[in-house]
């Protein structure tokens, strides 16, 4: 399968890239490695019933928030910080108040 990434460039898909992104956000949080390999082999399982051979790194990026907002709030947000690339404190209080209202 390949990712497209956001610039249009398409590269191999790439299990380390997910765990390592993931494990980054988790860093010094109460994530398991079993619970953050588990979230990962969850994403490549839906990936696996995408219809096309070509996949949005959004829509990855998105999987892996999905998930990871249940598993640790703290991690989230780290994570959404890096992959929506906040630009100002808004852009950062808006993401913390969608968490809190859900």
């Amino acid at each position: 399968m390949f990712v497209i990434k956001k610039g249009g460039n398409r590269e191999q898909f790439d299990r380390n890239k997910l765990l390592n992104g993931i494990t980054r956000a988790c860093e010094k949080r109460p994530v398991s490695l079993e619970a953050i390999e588990n979230m990962v082999s969850s994403v490549e399982a839906d990936l696996r019933d995408y219809s096309d051979r070509e996949v949005s790194s959004m829509v990855i990026g998105e999987m892996l928030m999905d998930r990871l907002r249940s598993l640790d709030e703290v991690a989230y947000v780290r994570f959404a910080s890096v992959y929506r690339q906040f630009t100002d404190l808004n852009s950062f209080i808006n993401t913390i108040d969608q968490l809190k209202n859900k």
